[in-house]
């Protein structure tokens, strides 16, 4: 359940047609911030307001006074962007999107309707259609021996060749308050990480990750 098409709908996403070439989706960590120069020249002006070099904002969105738009970054139609929070670039948020006060986001892609609405740190990680981050979650992206990081799904182990990689979350997933997400954790799709988890290795689809470590299925 590592690769992209088991985590990933590419339709909910402007970077799902570039993120095909792909079979996992930390290969596509490397090339966020090209892609979005690549789609933000052809986006539609009657659509997108280009208000600084590198920084495309659809029309229908809404953004907060306090909120810092670094580039290169798009955000998508309909999506807030609340109050205080950080685009520091390389990040390409979807439609429908909420990024929330005082968010961090740096060398990602939200794919549509993604939230991440309260005190979150999104770095170097994928998250999918309709994810969800609890208030005061985080993805941490490098380790503590600053070592590449490995993504690990039970007896296997796969080498990334980078050293920050923060979380691939699978689409409709849930990530409970004050949850980490450890360097290289993959969230299946429609799986739970319950609140204050410390979160690493690989959770299948539709399971739960409770915060003594345990996994169970879902329901």
């Amino acid at each position: 359940m590592l690769k992209i098409t088991d985590l990933y709908d590419l339709s909910h996403s402007l970077a799902g047609e570039w993120m095909k070439q792909f079979t996992y989706p930390w290969e596509a960590l490397e090339g966020i911030s090209d892609l979005i120069l690549r789609l933000g020249a052809g986006l539609d002006p009657a659509e997108y307001e280009h208000p600084k070099p590198d920084v495309w904002v659809a029309r229908s969105a809404k953004v907060f006074p306090s909120a810092w738009l670094g580039g290169p970054c798009i955000i998508g139609p309909e999506t807030e962007v609340r109050h205080c929070a950080f685009i520091r670039g390389g990040a390409l948020v979807g439609s429908g999107c909420v990024v929330g006060n005082s968010t961090e986001l740096k060398n990602v892609i939200l794919f549509d309707k993604v939230q991440v609405p309260h005190y979150n740190y999104v770095g170097d990680s994928i998250l999918g259609y309709l994810a969800h981050m609890g208030a005061g979650s985080i993805t941490s992206n490098v380790k503590s021996d600053k070592l590449p990081v490995f993504v690990r799904d039970g007896a296997e182990k796969m080498a990334t060749g980078r050293k920050k990689v923060g979380a691939l979350i699978g689409d409709a997933a849930e990530i409970g308050c004050n949850a980490v997400l450890n360097p290289g954790t993959v969230i299946g799709r429609h799986a739970i990480v319950y609140p204050t988890t410390c979160a690493r290795g690989t959770l299948p689809e539709r399971h739960i990750m409770k915060a003594d470590g345990s996994v169970a299925a879902r329901d």
